[in-house]
């Protein structure tokens, strides 16, 4: 059976994996900055990216990932799994960094403006960069470069989760993630359009890009491609 033949490899769950281990090293480094009175920043995620990315793409973002698929660059069963490890390595961290600093800030999101107008922020800060992860993941295009930075909604659930404050939580997952598809639709119908019907894009979220899939079955390997990175080759 084709359907979700990705997830009978092993290099699939060690992707998986990669965004679980990411989350948490990016996570954990930058709530110690935050604890010990230093400034996190992107460049903490940037050497996390360097170190699992050709893994998994290092994603490290679910508005990244789901806009990715929206784009039909990875399929919905690696979105899923993905997104859940980013949760898991968020709070995996911030239990850690809470041990050892319990009472300590974890750097959680708090509205300081009405709920309307912290969705509003929320959803175009997110889909600027999403529309730029997009438009650098484009293998049809090589007129790109892009460093990379993050509005991401399991940074902010990780240390909301652990300190007990979730109150319009919900403002910082559905905005990144409305802002990421609405970044992957402008994209894909707009700026630069891709000549996919519906029954292509279904069988992308079901199996994974076709390239991907053509190349398994001609060398007779496992995938051993991890999907797109947002972050600059080396």
């Amino acid at each position: 059976m084709a359907t979700m033949r990705e997830v009978r490899t092993m290099l699939f769950w060690r992707a998986v994996a990669a965004e679980f281990v990411g989350m948490l090293l990016f996570i954990f480094a930058g709530l110690s900055t935050i604890v010990g009175g230093g400034q996190p920043g992107t460049a903490l995620e940037l050497k996390v990216s360097l170190s699992l990315g050709h893994v998994s793409g290092a994603h490290l973002n679910p508005a990244v990932t789901l806009g990715l698929m929206f784009s039909c660059q990875i399929s919905a069963v690696r979105c899923v799994c993905y997104i859940l490890a980013q949760m898991v390595g968020a709070v995996t961290a911030s239990v850690i960094v809470n041990s050892y600093k319990p009472g300590e800030a974890l750097g959680v999101n708090q509205l300081n403006v009405g709920v309307g107008a912290g969705f509003i922020i929320e959803f175009f800060a997110t889909l600027q960069l999403v529309l730029c992860v997009i438009a650098v993941t484009d293998q049809r295009r090589s007129d790109i470069s892009f460093t990379g930075c993050g509005i991401n909604p399991a940074r902010s659930f990780g240390p909301a989760l652990i300190q007990g404050k979730m109150k319009d939580h919900w403002v910082y997952w559905l905005a990144p993630l409305c802002g990421g598809m609405a970044a992957s639709l402008i994209y894909d119908f707009m700026i630069f359009p891709q000549a996919r019907n519906l029954r292509s894009r279904a069988s992308v979220l079901l199996n994974g890009p076709e390239d991907r899939n053509n190349l398994m079955e001609a060398s007779g390997e496992e995938d051993s491609r991890p999907g797109p990175s947002h972050w600059p080759k080396q």
